[in-house]
Formats: structure tokens, C-alpha cells, sequence
């Protein structure tokens, strides 16, 4: 059992907590059982460590049954070394590191997706997260992250995706521009979500390829960015509301989308 938190390879998993180590090593960290099971499930391959509490050992015995058959590294820690090794205070007692897949755009759009999310300058760790579980939930083929976003493998941005991580394609470091002209090449119509758009939600044409560009929490997305895309759509709300958060919006949009193109 790992005991001290003082040892090197202690160190070196909490580490993992900073972009510069996970650039350097090529390695990221899952914290949680959710994302360590489908780490597992669909990237043992690139899971090199698992550490684990003997309580959660016995809660989630499942899991560690999938780890063995995989040939995965188990390793067994007390509380401490865990929460030494963690990004949060009380981790849920399963850790793993896993290395870094990376997706180009020219691979996504070579395989002729229909539904795609653009991020771009996304700052927010859990709204990006929840973009890419929702992403996943409705059938997105791939989640495209532009160069002026949150880093998809930070603690924060891999819990929120809740494993979904593991699923689609997360292409990251784009630009915003090349990315927009490169998809309307492919035939993708490219619909940025933003509140100022004239078309409303249930209006858009959802048959056809597309991608939803959504934008910067706080001020959206810059008029060029609008301008460089197909159509501005705006999801319809009450009156009395501001705005949607990025989130929610993103959540709704990916849902009709779904509904469109039936990928329930």
C-alpha cells in the first residue's frame, strides 16, 4: 500500500494537476469512478496507473475486475496519498493516469461527420466538460476546441465530461478561422448559437451537415466569428430572461439536432 505522500511518485500524479506536466509527459489524470470505467472500457490501452483505497476496492470490485483483465497497474493508497494525488478535497477513492489520445481536424472531417460543436474561447473548465458529455450524449462525432480555450484535460474539464472523454474525438489548439472556411469546404454548414441571431431555433435547417459554434461565456461570440458562419441562430426563451448559459444552450441545441436528425 502507498503511504507516504512525500514520495516522488506521488508527486509526480499531482503534478498532473498543471498543464506544463501534462504537456511535458503526454499524461493526464481521471478522478472518480466514472471516468476511470470508461477509461477502462474504451482506452485501457492508454491507462498506465489506477490508484485505489481499499474501501474503494470493495465498493467497486466490477471495475477493478475490468482493470486486471486489462493488465492495468493497480495500485493500492490510503486516503491520504489519494487526496495528496488529487485536485479536490475528497476524492471519490479511484485515480487514474492516462495518456493523451490526439484527433486532428482533418481526420474528423475526413470521416464525414454530421453534427459537430466548435468551442471557441471557452474559458470555463465546467462548461466545456458539460459540452462534451452533451456532445456525446446526442450524437456528436467530434467536439473541435479552438487555441483561446480551457484545456480539455485539466482535472476539472475530464470530470465534468463524466467519461464522455472517452468517446468522440476532442480536437484541440484551432484556430477559430481556419477551422470555419475548412468545414464549409467539407460541406458542413457551420451555425453559430448566440442570442443576437434572427433565426430561431425551431426554424433552422437541421438535415444537413452542420457544426454549432458556440462562443465565450461572457461576451459570446465577436460579430467576424457570426459573420464567417452560415447562419446566427438563437434559441427561443421568455422575455423576463437575459440569457442561457453556454451549458444549457449548447445542451439545447445538440438535443434538437438529435431530434433532427434522429440519432437517438
Amino acid at each position: 500500500m502507498l503511504t507516504n505522500i512525500r514520495s516522488d511518485r506521488v508527486k509526480s500524479v499531482r503534478s498532473l494537476s498543471r498543464r506544463s506536466a501534462r504537456e511535458r509527459t503526454g499524461r493526464f489524470v481521471v478522478d472518480g469512478p466514472q471516468g476511470v470505467r470508461e477509461a477502462i472500457r474504451y482506452a485501457a490501452e492508454r491507462v498506465d496507473d489506477i490508484y485505489v483505497t481499499s474501501s474503494a476496492i470493495e465498493r467497486h470490485q466490477d471495475l477493478i475486475a475490468a482493470a486486471q483483465d486489462a493488465d492495468i497497474h493497480l495500485h493500492e493508497t490510503d486516503d491520504a496519498v489519494l487526496v495528496a494525488m488529487s485536485d479536490t478535497e475528497s476524492p471519490q477513492g479511484l485515480l487514474a493516469v492516462v495518456a493523451a489520445q490526439s484527433h486532428s481536424l482533418e481526420d474528423v472531417l475526413a470521416s464525414q461527420p454530421r453534427l459537430v460543436v466548435l468551442l471557441s474561447n471557452v474559458r470555463d473548465p465546467g462548461n466545456a466538460g458539460t459540452v462534451i458529455r452533451g456532445a456525446d450524449a446526442f450524437g456528436a462525432d467530434a467536439v473541435l476546441v479552438t487555441d483561446g480555450s480551457v484545456d480539455v484535460l485539466s482535472p476539472k474539464v475530464v470530470r465534468s465530461t463524466a467519461g464522455s472523454l472517452f468517446h468522440l474525438p476532442v480536437v484541440t489548439g484551432l484556430d477559430v478561422n481556419e477551422t470555419l472556411v475548412a468545414m464549409a469546404a467539407h460541406g458542413i454548414r457551420t451555425l453559430a448559437a448566440d442570442g443576437v441571431g434572427e433565426t430561431l431555433l425551431p426554424d433552422v435547417d437541421l438535415s444537413q451537415p452542420h457544426a454549432w459554434v458556440m462562443g465565450n461565456e461572457a461576451w459570446g461570440l465577436p460579430a467576424e466569428i457570426r459573420d464567417r458562419c452560415t447562419d446566427v441562430v438563437r434559441v427561443p426563451i421568455h422575455e423576463r430572461v437575459e440569457s442561457l448559459n453556454l451549458a444549457m444552450a449548447a445542451t439545447i441545441c445538440l438535443a434538437t439536432s438529435a431530434g433532427a436528425t434522429r440519432r437517438f
